[in-house]
């Protein structure tokens, strides 16, 4: 089991641009291991991960990108639940990588 409250302190000492880099670099390795069935329990771990830097992150952010996030966040938890990953994760990965990446605001 691992300790969420010592991984919730850790994150939080970043800034939110390099948290947004750490969910969406998540969400890329999800679409990654999501090819290959054997690699369901390291799914579910990113999930889960992805689950909780989401609710660590949004109340920093911009109205625009807590509604993004949490959007993404119901989104993960059915496909936690399905089983079934869309490619749309990959494309939410990406837009969080571009906007880490270039310092967009909107966070």
């Amino acid at each position: 089991m691992r300790n969420w409250a010592t991984i919730r302190e850790r994150y939080l000492r970043d800034s939110l641009p390099i948290r947004l880099g750490g969910l969406a670099a998540n969400l890329i390795r999800i679409k990654s291991f999501s090819d290959h069935p054997d690699h369901r329990d390291v799914i579910e771990s990113l999930l889960d991960e992805s689950k909780f830097f989401i609710e660590w992150t949004a109340p920093e952010t911009g109205i625009d990108l807590q509604v993004e996030l949490v959007a993404l966040q119901l989104q993960l938890a059915c496909w936690q639940r399905s089983g079934r990953i869309s490619g749309r994760i990959l494309y939410k990965g990406l837009q969080l990588e571009s906007r880490h990446r270039h310092g967009q605001r909107g966070y």
